[in-house]
């Protein structure tokens, strides 16, 4: 028998660091090879990986809420047959890779220098049964281990009661609070010891409200000397709270502040009278081979842009600051900026132009779900072209939206209402009459799109909002 440990992969797109949401599985439990047993947050999504070797768990060196670097080492297995891994390197030795790589991700070659363990600690052995290693009893003591899965040694458990908490309850007297991940996060965020919470969930389980009490009656006697706020105020915290930027918020400010310093941005604004499309939204939703799909003013914006993408093709391009030059791409990829419970995440539609309109709804609400669920795989948030944000849906007019990283255009819809608008007749007459109208802005880099470019981007998804029939005349 000999330890394994199993370090963090990069899930894809050379990130660096992830954060550890759910451990799937605990001490003691058997794996086997790519079994799921952690799944942790990175930049763009929710990522499940898999084990790349079977055996018993012995050690959680990670705990929920923890960001980890790439490389580090998270999990240690018991493995029958395999040869132990060596005790820990002196500085500048090599050390082995945790084990073979899984498809799509793995080792990297020359990343085989080990970590230092979170926490500020020295770096310790990674398996507690290597601990032992340090006296010549010990390879005497592992041949005597029986062919079951043994308890915690008593090293590793001294090690973990003199620094910080295991991830998962242990055997015995040693035991951690239970808590699910949210509440855990909130206790770690208002400085709340989980351990020192009286439980009051099922099961001896400590619940948010817990938490909340405890840090109340820690800071009474701040509390005692506020002024009692007004009602409309009571959701605010007393004191102010401070929330680590990471994951996705931290990605999207990193990928804001460079892309508006970066391209020189241009914006421009359009009102329209959408009463047409409005209309045929009625007719598509009521149309039986649509019915499979969601029909929204969204997926009209979405084809019309499109298709003024296809029509304006140099406006579907990049810039190469490396290379110095501009490139055009063959297709549309559609990116939807959508808001989720981990922040705003912008996927793409790879080849939107060349989707039917019902293909095109079906793309839009899986992307849409997949985003909200947090799966969005990497892939799928790289490569765009364009963007369309729907600023619409929070009752919004318009908005002056920053391009997505190295892409050259963005189309912000606005709210769609019904307003008074001034309607001209065949005959030239002229009428007032309540219509569809909403709001449009296109944002651009203008490095590859000129003014009188990003004109007539505009004004074409304005005419084709207004009149879906326009498309004809462009065929």
């Amino acid at each position: 028998m000999a330890v394994k440990k199993f370090n963090l992969p990069d899930p894809g797109e050379g990130l660096t660091e992830a954060e550890v949401t759910t451990w799937k599985v605990k001490v003691g439990d058997t794996v086997a090879v790519n079994d799921i047993v952690i799944e942790v947050e990175t930049a763009k999504s929710l990522v499940e990986l898999p084990i790349p070797f079977a055996g018993t768990v012995v050690e959680l060196l990670v705990t929920e809420g923890d960001t980890v670097d790439v490389g580090a080492p998270i999990i240690t297995v018991e493995v029958a047959g395999a040869d132990p891994e060596p005790a820990a390197p002196e500085a500048g030795e090599a050390e082995e890779a945790s084990g073979p790589n899984l498809v799509g991700y793995g080792a990297k070659a020359g990343s085989t220098r080990r970590r230092a363990r979170k926490g500020g600690a020295d770096a310790a052995p990674a398996a507690p049964a290597l601990a032992a290693a340090a006296s010549p009893a010990a390879p005497a003591e592992a041949a005597a281990a029986p062919a079951a899965a043994p308890p915690v040694p008593e090293e590793a458990r001294q090690r973990r009661l003199e620094g910080s908490a295991p991830a998962q309850p242990l055997t015995g007297e040693q035991t951690r609070a239970l808590a699910k991940p949210p509440v855990r996060k909130l206790a770690k965020d208002l400085g709340v010891d989980l351990q020192s919470v009286a439980p009051t969930g099922e099961g001896g389980i400590v619940t948010r409200a817990d938490v909340e009490g405890a840090s109340t009656a820690s800071a009474a006697p701040v509390a005692e000397a506020h002024v009692q706020r007004p009602q409309h105020l009571a959701g605010m915290p007393v004191d102010e709270v401070r929330i680590p930027i990471k994951g996705v918020r931290k990605a999207t400010a990193e990928a804001m502040v460079a892309s508006a310093f970066t391209a020189p941005h241009v914006t421009e604004f359009v009102t329209v009278d959408v009463t047409a499309m409005m209309g045929m939204v009625d007719r598509l939703k009521r149309d039986r081979a649509f019915a499979d799909v969601k029909v929204t003013p969204l997926l009209l914006v979405a084809k019309a842009f499109c298709l003024v993408l296809r029509r304006h093709g140099e406006a579907n391009a990049s810039w190469d600051q490396s290379a110095q030059e501009i490139v055009l791409h063959p297709q549309v990829n559609l990116g939807i900026a959508a808001a989720t419970p981990r922040g705003l995440l912008v996927p793409n539609i790879k080849g939107a132009d060349g989707l039917s309109l019902h293909d095109l709804a079906a793309a839009l609400g899986d992307l849409v779900a997949t985003a909200r669920e947090g799966r969005t795989q990497p892939a799928d948030l790289s490569g765009g072209t364009a963007t369309i944000t729907n600023v619409g849906v929070f009752g919004v007019d318009t908005g002056t939206p920053i391009l997505n990283p190295g892409e050259a255009a963005i189309l912000a819809f606005g709210a769609v209402r019904r307003m008074p608008w001034v309607v001209t007749a065949a005959d030239g007459s002229e009428s007032i009459e309540p219509r569809w109208v909403t709001q449009l802005a296109l944002s651009f880099d203008h490095r590859l799109i000129d003014g009188e470019l990003g004109s007539k981007l505009l004004a074409d998804v304005g005419a084709l909002l207004h009149d879906p029939g326009t498309a004809f005349l462009w065929a």
